[in-house]
């Protein structure tokens, strides 16, 4: 419809049409996302990590990029950012800067960005800057508000035990809510 003559010398090429140096596919050509490291990689350039559904860790999982969950994960989750999966099931703390969960949590939550989509279910506390609840996701435990707080996370020393901490104090660690519940 909207076409220009080629001019004297111009090649012509139709639309899909391409040399055979120029033959681009899924497999020789990796998407921007997957490229290699730079000398200063960032999370949103990364490989998410995932752990199919046939998988079940028993241990705390760390990454600073991005995480997919469809597996179980008995264990603390930190991370940058997080997506659980509709049949992935977490028991313990989950910290991450974008948190959206579709499956199971049993344990504290703790995020800037967290969003409970329609199929989730958490069971604990959630600490969010910004906090999203679909109608019909679960969620029981308390919602509290903070500017930072991932911060407080890193105000927290490692080596405080649940013994030594004040009456009250809620450290974000859905580990012994785990434990009292399995005791029922």
């Amino acid at each position: 419809m909207f076409t220009k003559k080629p001019e004297p010398g111009e090649s012509v090429t139709k639309m899909g049409e391409r040399s055979a140096g120029e033959m681009k596919t899924p497999f020789t050509e990796r998407p921007t996302t997957y490229a290699a490291k730079s000398t200063s990689p960032s999370a949103s350039k990364m490989v998410p990590s995932i752990i199919g559904e046939d998988l079940s860790i028993t241990g705390n999982v760390t990454s600073k990029g991005e995480i997919q969950v469809d597996g179980e994960i008995q264990g603390d989750i930190h991370c940058g950012s997080l997506l659980l999966g509709d049949k992935s099931q977490v028991i313990g703390s989950v910290i991450a800067e974008d948190i959206v969960v579709r499956g199971r949590v049993v344990g504290s939550v703790r995020g800037l960005r967290v969003t409970l989509q329609a199929q989730s279910h958490v069971e604990g506390d959630i600490f969010h800057q910004s906090l999203a609840i679909e109608q019909g996701a679960y969620f029981e435990g308390k919602s509290r508000r903070s500017d930072d707080p991932l911060a407080e996370v890193k105000a927290i020393p490692p080596s405080l035990s649940r013994a030594d901490k004040p009456a009250g104090f809620e450290a974000g660690n859905g580990s012994s809510t785990v434990t009292t519940r399995a005791a029922e």
